[in-house]
């Protein structure tokens, strides 16, 4: 008799596994800086304001769809750290600072999971620079808006974060419906295209509709 050969029954359709970078070492590497820190605690403070109507000024969250190069999206934030600061009486100016995206099919799906836009998805090179990137956007004095798609990324983000959306794709998936309590910065869950402006002062200003959650 000849022996039968044990048939693969996993990882069928995976090329390879590599492993994630510790949050902590990238931490050691990009620790955040005190005026960072500021940055964000600020914003975040001035949002709770807002939210809670004691703050008569206009929350903006604004800027590119997503962020897919390093320099582009620091001449962008240098542009508008500059109006943030022109406007500081009337508005709160976040900067969209989106890394991933949540294709409904095919195609990139942002710079933390394929950084060099190539499709060798460099992911704990995607994990530094986004990073590197908030870091440096916080240090101009600019506060940082980000999207959560699951529970992994935001470990390595989220103290740079002044506010966190649920997109429009998946507030509906358990894991990212749970993220905001313990992500520490004002988020929200979008479940309409609008744009995310909020303001209980502005009634001209469509808020954001479903579930707020304040922290």
């Amino acid at each position: 008799m000849t022996p039968q050969i044990k048939p693969n029954t996993d990882d069928l359709r995976i090329k390879e596994i590599k492993e994630l970078v510790p949050p902590a070492h990238v931490f050691r590497e990009y620790p955040v800086s005190n005026r960072a820190a500021q940055t964000t605690s600020a914003a975040r403070q001035a949002i709770h304001r807002i939210l809670h109507g004691a703050d008569d000024r206009l929350l903006v969250v604004i800027g590119p769809c997503s962020i897919h190069d390093y320099d582009v999206a620091m001449e962008y934030a240098g542009k508008l750290a500059k109006q943030a600061e022109k406007h500081a009486d009337d508005l709160v100016i976040l900067m969209r600072v989106y890394f991933e995206k949540p294709r409904t099919t095919v195609g990139w799906k942002g710079l933390i999971n394929d950084p060099r836009l190539d499709n060798t998805f460099r992911i704990n090179e995607g994990i530094r620079l986004a990073r590197r990137i908030l870091l440096e956007i916080n240090e101009l004095d600019l506060p940082c808006a980000t999207e959560f798609l699951d529970t992994i990324t935001p470990q390595y983000t989220a103290d740079l974060i002044s506010w966190g959306a649920i997109g429009a794709r998946t507030p509906s998936r358990r894991c990212t419906a749970s993220l905001p309590p313990g992500c520490h910065a004002p988020s929200a869950s979008r479940m309409v295209p609008t744009a995310t402006c909020v303001s209980r002062s502005t009634p001209s200003v469509r808020p954001i509709r479903h579930t707020i959650s304040c922290r």
